[in-house]
């Protein structure tokens, strides 16, 4: 038995051993592959050199470690020995890499919580697309370990370069700041998310969401009522049955050619499939109202579920508070984890009383309801001894310049490439045409065979928002935001040449006859109408061919426009009129002299009124009157056989329906002159584009800004020529002595007594031109009495009461300029003397003439 149990011993060994060796040389394959996979690297990313960076300007920060943080260090080395011990067969933790000084720094730390002033960045996909935009992405130097380093978010935002890591924990620092729960993950993933390789990916731009079926509820009921019997056509039937076999029949045959062709693009074998480590996002659910707990790659800026099959395994997670070790079994990926971090059996924490993970599962709010005494003491206990506040990041404050986030791409451009499909994304302002995004599609995975483009515009002054262009058809659509000239919201079209196929939306509330679409053709032009006070809907207009005239350059398109044949008009019902009133549709055949109206159904009709208008032929006119006659008009009236079969009724109508007709062909003419004038400025627009900046862009805006300013300034000085010209009152008599800045006392009495003798003269004139006038009043007024002596006798009523109210008026005009002349004989020895004394104090004055 001793000899039968020491052969199993020997046994077992040997396959231990074997087993070991088995291990080791897979092993030493993958850092065969490792070393091959890192000499494969793409040409098209850029080789950045971190050494060659200048750290000479960075805060000592960067360069030193404070007491606490040399505390925080050693706690970390002890933790990361215990945890080797007891898992010695994971990998081990990333914990405190070096910074780009060379210093080795907590990865909590490195974490800094900061909300940027842009709306955009208040929320979680804005911070992930800005991240995936702006800076361009680094592969891990070895594809299976972490890397040694972790530089700060401010040093990768200023070289615009990083991996996976730099990535995480810049967007992870963002995130914090706009309030999301949110924590940096070191864990394994595909290749394509680690090497960023979305060529197998569809285009998000292309995802269309899917329609969830709306599942009948069927009401029971006790008493049923018994089915009509069934009238259906057996034949029918058969046939509708063998064409839903026809089509499952064929939708089988495309779902074979599908799975042979996901089948032809699966990605390749990976060998390091489970060990390519790669960092990402973990946003819990509860703060700022996140209903899901979600993933985010930080490459793409796209989020995922925590049960996508691309992410395989969590080994850590850690914010700018604590550091959270995952003990949970990774061997079906990601799918059955529990990110519940206060469960201290599936995350191992570091520090155990620094803070307490917001999200609780019910036990645990059941238990925290419910305490014991006694545990809680116990538990206040070890805090005391184990709790750890972590230091505060060594990071600088993050900022980014409003130029760096509009510009965001590196140059100011990124192609992105997907399955069949090709995105490439541009600043504001760097295309002349304003072009900020551009999106490819093709037939093939090879990308030759162009099916589809789509292109996106911002700052035009014309409001192209989108155009999509099928590369197939030919056929352009484009989208324009509110604010068009025209009103326009959309064009679709295969050429700019007038009378083709031409379909524009508008925003009918913009306009005022209320057209919302107008679609044209060679022989046809429809328009839909919304909000209209007579109810119309639809026009349709045809047009016949044109003469033989030929159309000179530069001539009137009225000249040779197409003729029109028919217009038809549709009207929605007017509840305030009767329904054998209120005209449904109505038809003018102009080249056949007839008009058709059809009237709104009746209730409980299954026929509607008519009425058949034939109009008089030349011969039977008389100038513009038409002779009206029985034979012109054919009626149908429905429940009614005597109404509306008066002459004289049918008479008005048709001359009021003549005049309309007149009026809808200048309306068919201005449409169509409307139609030439969007594509003339279409074209225009197109050839000359024109961006428009905001008032509140002061650095593209800084030309108009010097020139406000510079016409600011100069309106400015003329203001103050002006003021200083009209207060200087001894101007005109210091010009005689040559603007002299110290006078003798012979030029201020000089200067004095011009001013006074002109000031003299002044009241004198003013008195004399006041007289004048009186006196010349008081004469109109003496020769007017004279005339009213002399015809008093011949005047009439109206005359005589025309002369008083004269009389009156030059009376009170002469009893005011009496007023006047005497109040300025009062007032013009005291304003003589107010001058004078305002010459003694004159400044300029006041040396010689203050003694007097």
């Amino acid at each position: 038995m001793e000899a039968l149990e020491e052969k199993e011993e020997e046994e077992q060994r040997e396959e231990e051993e074997l087993k070991a060796l088995e291990i080791s040389a897979k092993l030493q394959d993958s850092e065969t592959k490792v070393s091959m996979e890192q000499v494969c690297v793409p040409s098209d990313v850029p080789d950045f050199d971190w050494s060659s960076i200048d750290t000479s300007q960075l805060p000592s920060s960067y360069k030193t470690n404070s007491l606490k943080e040399k505390k925080l260090l050693h706690i970390a080395d002890h933790f990361l020995q215990q945890y080797t011990h007891l898992c010695p067969d994971r990998k081990p933790l990333f914990l405190h890499p070096v910074n780009e000084c060379g210093v080795e720094k907590f990865v909590s730390t490195t974490v800094r919580p900061t909300l940027l002033p842009y709306t955009e960045l208040y929320h979680w996909d804005g911070c992930a697309s800005f991240v995936s935009d702006y800076l361009t992405m680094e592969p891990l130097r070895s594809p299976i370990t972490p890397p040694s380093s972790l530089y700060s978010p401010t040093t990768i935002l200023k070289y615009q370069q990083g991996n996976c890591f730099d990535f995480s924990v810049l967007l992870c620092s963002m995130l914090i700041g706009a309030g999301y729960d949110a924590y940096c993950v070191h864990g394994y993933a595909t290749r394509e998310i680690c090497t960023l390789d979305e060529t197998l990916e569809l285009c998000p731009l292309l995802g269309k969401p899917q329609e969830v079926p709306k599942e009948e509820v069927k009401k029971s009921n006790k008493y049923r009522v018994k089915p009509p019997p069934d009238l259906q056509s057996k034949f029918e039937l058969q046939q509708e049955a063998k064409k839903k076999a026809e089509t499952e029949a064929a939708q089988k045959n495309e779902e074979r050619e599908e799975e042979k062709v996901t089948e032809v693009e699966k990605p390749k074998h990976d060998p390091l499939y489970g060990l390519r480590v790669h960092a990402w996002v973990l946003v819990l659910s509860g703060k700022r109202e996140v209903p899901e707990t979600f993933f985010i790659n930080p490459f793409t800026g796209n989020s995922h579920s925590t049960m996508d099959e691309h992410f395989l395994g969590i080994e850590s997670i850690w914010n700018h508070r604590n550091y959270w070790v995952n003990m949970q079994d990774c061997w079906n990926g990601c799918k059955d984890l529990i990110f519940d971090l206060g469960d201290a059996i599936r995350w191992e924490i570091m520090f155990s009383g620094s803070n307490k993970p917001l999200q609780l599962l019910p036990d645990a709010e059941e238990e925290k309801e419910l305490p014991d005494r006694d545990m809680d003491d116990m538990q206040e206990k070890e805090e005391e001894d184990v709790s750890f506040d972590m230091p505060p990041s060594w990071v600088a404050p993050i900022q980014i310049s409003p130029r760096e986030f509009e510009t965001r791409c590196s140059q100011g451009r990124k192609v992105i490439l997907y399955k069949k499909a090709k995105l490439e994304k541009w600043a504001p302002y760097l295309n002349g045409n304003g072009l900020v995004k551009r999106l490819t599609i093709y037939a093939d995975l090879d990308c030759t065979k162009v099916v589809e483009v789509r292109e996106w515009y911002k700052n035009r002054e014309d409001m192209l928002d989108m155009r999509e262009v099928n590369k197939q058809t030919q056929l352009t659509t484009e989208y324009f935001s509110p604010g068009h000239l025209l009103g326009l919201k959309a064009h679709t079209y295969t050429s700019l040449e007038p009378e083709t196929e031409h379909t524009m939306e508008f925003y009918n509330e913009a306009r005022v006859d209320g057209l919302q679409k107008r679609v044209e053709n060679s022989n046809e032009i429809t328009e839909y109408f919304v909000g209209r006070d007579d109810f119309l809907h639809i026009r349709h207009m045809e047009f016949g061919k044109r003469g033989k005239k030929i159309h000179l350059a530069g001539t009137r398109t009225d000249i040779n426009s197409r003729p029109i044949v028919q217009i038809k008009e549709c009207f929605h019902r007017n509840l305030e009129k009767p329904a054998d009133e209120d005209v449904a549709e109505r038809i003018f055949l102009i080249t056949e002299e007839m008009i058709h109206l059809t009237y709104h159904l009746k209730d409980k009709y299954i026929t509607a009124s008519k009425k058949n208008f034939f109009k008089a032929a030349e011969r039977d006119r008389k100038g513009s009157e038409i002779i009206m006659t029985p034979e012109m008009c054919i009626t149908y009236q429905v429940g009614s056989s005597e109404k509306d079969k008066k002459l004289l009724h049918l008479y008005k109508l048709l001359q009021e329906l003549t005049e309309e007709e007149k009026q809808l062909k200048q309306q068919v003419r201005q449409s169509e002159a409307e139609v030439l004038n969007i594509l003339k400025i279409c074209e225009k627009e197109e050839t000359a584009v024109k961006l428009s900046v905001s008032i509140y862009d002061t650095e593209r805006n800084e030309k108009r800004k010097q020139q406000y300013e510079a016409t600011k300034n100069t309106m400015e000085d003329e203001l103050l020529g002006q003021e200083e010209q009209d207060l200087d009152y001894l101007a005109p008599f210091l010009i005689q002595i040559g603007h002299r800045e110290k006078m003798t006392k012979r030029q201020a009495l000089r200067v004095r007594d011009d001013c006074l003798t002109d000031f003299k003269h002044r009241l004198i004139n003013k008195a004399n031109i006041i007289q004048a006038r009186f006196e010349k009043a008081v004469e109109e007024l003496q020769k007017k009495d004279q005339w009213f002596q002399e015809n008093q006798n011949r005047l009439s009523a109206e005359e005589e009461e025309d002369f008083l109210a004269r009389y009156s008026e030059t009376t009170f005009h002469i009893h005011i300029l009496a007023l006047r002349l005497n109040r300025e004989k009062q007032m013009a020895p005291q304003k003589y003397l107010a001058l004078e004394e305002k010459l003694r104090k004159d400044p300029r004055l006041a040396e010689h003439l203050g003694h007097a």
